[in-house]
């Protein structure tokens, strides 16, 4: 199965389809984003249309809704999670300002005091 990612205002994804791997096959039986698009294209009107992976071998990430298309990056991001966090360029993945505990125990990310805080729940 491939996904691909509807992308909307902004480089937004709207949402995630999913289309069966013999409907990206060209003539000689190799798969081919171009012919998902026209795929998807066909079946529910222009949009602009990006693949993505369940594994992260193509563009990073795997899109959800809420997500931005980099172009620069051609990558996924997904929405920043605090204001003090930062985006790490070689996976596009947001990073705290200090690491998660390495200790077994569950936390969560506390903006204010910018540390974690045991999740006593």
């Amino acid at each position: 199965m491939a996904y691909f990612a509807k992308i909307g205002l902004n480089n937004k994804v709207i949402s995630v389809h999913s289309v069966h791997d013999n409907e990206l096959k060209d003539s000689n039986g190799v798969e081919q984003e171009n012919i998902g698009i026209d795929f998807l294209t066909h079946l529910h009107g222009w949009a602009v249309w990006k693949q993505t992976s369940y594994n992260n071998n193509i563009r990073k990430n795997f899109a959800g809704r809420g997500f931005t298309y980099d172009e620069d990056r051609d990558a996924f991001i997904p929405p920043k999670p605090f204001n003090s966090w930062t985006l790490n360029e070689d996976t596009c993945l947001w990073e705290p300002p200090i690491s998660y505990p390495d200790d077994n125990k569950i936390y969560n990310w506390n903006e204010v005091t910018q540390q974690w805080d045991v999740d006593n729940s």
